[in-house]
C-alpha cells in the first residue's frame, strides 16, 4: 500500500513538474518576441499610446560580431563544425596534454 502511495505521489509531482517547464517554456518564448520601447514609461502610459508602435532603437545597431572588418554585416555562417574521427580527436587531446604545464612536471618525476 506504501509503494501505491508513493507511486501516486511521485507521478503527481512528475505531472505538475513538467506542466511547469511547459509553461515556463511558453512564457519565455513569448517574452523573447515582445519588444520594449525605449522610452522611460510605466505600464499604464502604454495602454494610452495613440501611435503605433514603432521598432525601437536598440533593435537597429547589430552586435559587433556580427560585422566584419568594414562594419558591413556578414552573410555567413556563424558556426562552422568539422568532423573529425575518434582518431583526429585522441591526437589533438594528446597533443593538448602533452604541452600542458602540469604534464611537463609529471614526465620530469617519472624519469
Amino acid at each position: 500500500m506504501l509503494h501505491l502511495l508513493y507511486l501516486i505521489a511521485f507521478t503527481a509531482i512528475a505531472l505538475l513538474a513538467i506542466g511547469n517547464l511547459l509553461r515556463s517554456l511558453f512564457t519565455l518564448s513569448i517574452d523573447s518576441q515582445r519588444r520594449y520601447p525605449s522610452t522611460g514609461r510605466s505600464q499604464a502610459d502604454w495602454g494610452r499610446q495613440q501611435v503605433p508602435y514603432s521598432r525601437p532603437s536598440y533593435g537597429s545597431v547589430p552586435h559587433p560580431e556580427l560585422l566584419d572588418e568594414t562594419g558591413r554585416p556578414i552573410n555567413e555562417p556563424l558556426l562552422v563544425m568539422r568532423s573529425l574521427t575518434v582518431e583526429d580527436a585522441r591526437q589533438h587531446l594528446d597533443a593538448l596534454y602533452d604541452s600542458s604545464p602540469s604534464n611537463s612536471a609529471g614526465t620530469q618525476e617519472e624519469s
